[in-house]
């Protein structure tokens, strides 16, 4: 029998005396977020009795013999159960933090027999989830999700890359900052930001206001939510369920060639992805908003003391570009032998070996070229210190997922760095479980390279270190000069942040400003000076990080190379203490005594004002702080290091140049 929930076409911005009589409301503990929940699934979110999102949702749900007729019929809550405050206080394992307290209200609202619906309201936002408990089988023929704002709120929207099939895509895109109203016709992933503006006397629309950011949380088994804009509205759609699969005829990379008419099937009791409206006042609070890792489902691999984060020397971006050395540099053993000898000097516990150590064309996994000795490198990066991670592509990995392992475990390698899942439909969600639970198993973390937006899986799977997900360093091997990627630096710390780690890849040590940046594939650039490069290693969540250049470029470089390889890569506690988004942001970290603030703005010159009173008073610092040089407008890379000691009492004027940076290292004496 086919079983409909919520079959609305229209949404309308509700005012209070249109709402339905059969209402269930649920307050945040602290009263400022309320959630209203009404027959035919309308929710209404306020914050500070000012009502920022109206949304329809729903499920449309065939359980047991399909019927032949669709019939669709309105959806009445046939009871509801408020509970009170529930605290919860969260061990994050590689986290921004290493833990956290949060706390909630929740309605548990029937829907019918055998389906009903979790709605949360936290401090820091509101979801709600979908649960089913039958134990038929059940596909999922769509869901819906329609969220509604005001006129004239604003919007920051990542669209997909791809028109011809937008659910085919690396997930990697600036944000397009604009109305909703003017919002393009076209679908964007998650997360998406909406500012519901306050309004002045005369009605019109303020520079401030309150932000709303769309994500997912607990995605299992389930396709990941896409967004369209439609007016005022934003329509979730997702990607169909597979049915037959192609390969391209490079990577062996497997890809949709043919869907169902559904997206997502499954058998028995199940819940569903947790649908997150994240609440901000101020942009500093976004960064640091919790709720994608709260809401997922804890820690299912045990122990987790065999890994270990940490920095990774990185071959591909630099184009394996060593100079200075009486071999041919590329993807052979003396290369690598180089990268390792680079790692275990500067005390860097990690050496990829990205695309070509294996016939990628071929998608031949198990056996490495002719002219990779892997074996030997691992035994002889062992020797020192060092240890390999190996590049591969999620669905070649998967198709060879036990053997694979077995095999580059007892060889000794820690990790896979997997890349070019490129979908987040079901069967991928899946797979992409299926290898952390695997890997886990085997002792292996992994780093998820094109990759779809994280929704707290690493909580989940915590040898899960890193996501890409992320419009990252990579752009610039490709970027054409209008590309403003200091804008883009200084906003996705905001947004995209808020949904997990991100593997941006930084440490580009030849830097360009707005002026003299060049496109240069072979010997990329990045956009921005070197201390906006070095500020990456502190502003963001990334407990797994890349140091791009050639460790030539860094052995040239020894001072900034020895900036950020002293930079912790676990976190005890994070702060933004300053930022815009889109303009700048000042973030602090600590770890034990010490603390790390890294800042960075767009191609704006600006002086910030820091004030050092989130240091412990009568505590005194060894600081070391790294700033632009005095002629880092014109020329990128001009830094300059001071130290001295400071305290809590004590302010810095920190002049950031266009496209600027700076890092301060406060060690406790």
């Amino acid at each position: 029998m086919r079983k409909i929930l919520t079959f609305a076409t229209l949404l309308v911005w509700l005012t209070g005396s249109e709402a339905s009589a059969k209402d269930y409301t649920v307050a945040s503990p602290n009263g400022k977020n309320t959630v209203t929940v009404s027959d035919g699934i309308k929710i209404t979110v306020s914050h500070n009795s000012l009502k920022v999102v109206d949304l329809l949702a729903g499920l449309d749900i065939s359980t047991g013999k399909a019927s032949a007729t669709r019939k669709a019929s309105p959806t009445s809550i046939t009871s509801a159960r408020k509970t009170g405050i529930t605290k919860e206080t969260i061990q994050a394992t590689f986290y921004r933090q290493k833990s956290f307290t949060t706390a909630y209200c929740q309605l548990d609202i029937k829907l019918g027999k055998d389906w009903g619906m979790h709605v949360r309201a936290y401090d820091e936002g509101v979801a709600y989830r979908f649960y089913t408990t039958s134990k038929k089988e059940a596909v999922i023929t769509d869901e819906m999700a329609d969220f509604c704002f005001p006129e004239d709120s604003k919007a920051w929207l990542a669209y997909s890359t791809n028109d011809q099939k937008p659910f085919a895509m690396a997930f990697q895109n600036y944000y397009d900052e604009n109305l909703l109203t003017e919002a393009k016709d076209k679908y964007a992933f998650l997360p998406a930001t909406i500012e519901r503006l306050l309004t002045d006397e005369a009605g019109k629309g303020t520079n401030g206001g309150v932000k709303v950011t769309l994500l997912e949380s607990d995605l299992r088994s389930y396709p990941g939510m896409f967004l369209k804009a439609d007016g005022t509205h934003l329509k979730a759609a997702f990607a169909k369920y597979p049915k037959k699969m192609a390969y391209y005829k490079w990577r062996g990379m497997s890809y949709v060639e043919t869907t169902e008419d559904y997206i997502a099937k499954s058998t028995g009791p199940r819940t569903y992805p947790w649908r997150v409206m994240a609440i901000t006042e101020s942009d500093t609070e976004m960064p640091v908003n919790n709720l994608v890792y709260a809401l997922a489902t804890p820690n299912q691999t045990g122990d987790t003391s065999w890994i270990k984060p940490g920095k990774v020397a990185w071959d591909w971006w630099n184009d394996w570009n060593l100079k200075g050395v009486d071999f041919e540099a590329g993807i052979n053993t003396r290369t690598y032998q180089y990268y390792i000898n680079f790692a275990a000097k500067n005390h860097i516990p990690y050496v990829v070996l990205d695309e070509g150590w294996y016939d990628s064309s071929k998608g031949d996994i198990m056996n490495p070229i002719k002219d990779i000795d892997l074996q030997g490198l691992i035994d002889y990066a062992k020797a020192k210190n060092v240890s390999i991670v190996l590049w591969t592509v999620f669905n070649v990995l998967d198709e060879h997922l036990i053997e694979a392992c077995e095999k580059y475990t007892k060889m000794g390698i820690k990790g896979w760095k997997i890349d070019f899942m490129d979908r987040n439909d079901q069967t991928a969600v899946e797979m992409a479980e299926r290898l952390a639970k695997t890997c886990a198993s085997y002792q292996l973390f992994v780093d998820y390279h094109g990759y779809f937006t994280p929704t707290g899986m690493n909580r989940t799977y915590p040898n899960i270190l890193n996501y890409e997900g992320v419009f990252g360093m990579e752009e610039a091997r490709w970027a054409k000069k209008d590309t403003d990627m200091p804008r883009y630096d200084v906003t996705f710390p905001f947004i995209r942040m808020m949904a997990g780690n991100v593997d941006f890849t930084p440490g580009a040590l030849r830097n360009g400003t707005k002026d003299n940046w060049v496109e240069c594939y072979q010997n990329p650039v990045s956009m921005g000076t070197r201390c906006h490069q070095l500020a990456c290693y502190v502003v963001h969540d990334s407990p797994f990080t890349m140091l791009c250049d050639a460790p030539t470029n860094y052995e040239r470089e020894q001072e900034c190379t020895d900036i950020i390889t002293s930079i912790p890569d676990a976190w005890d506690e994070t702060r933004i203490l300053q930022g815009k988004m889109g303009e700048y942001i000042v973030t602090a970290r600590r770890n034990g005594n010490d603390w790390y603030v890294g800042g960075q703005t767009n191609w704006d010159r600006r002086t910030v004002a820091l004030a050092l009173d989130f240091l412990p008073a009568g505590a005194s610092y060894e600081a070391i702080l790294v700033t632009d040089g005095i002629n880092a407008n014109h020329q990128a890379e001009d830094y300059r290091v001071e130290r001295k000691t400071l305290t809590a009492r004590d302010s810095l004027d920190i002049r950031l140049a266009s496209g600027g940076g700076f890092v301060l290292k406060l060690i406790k004496k």
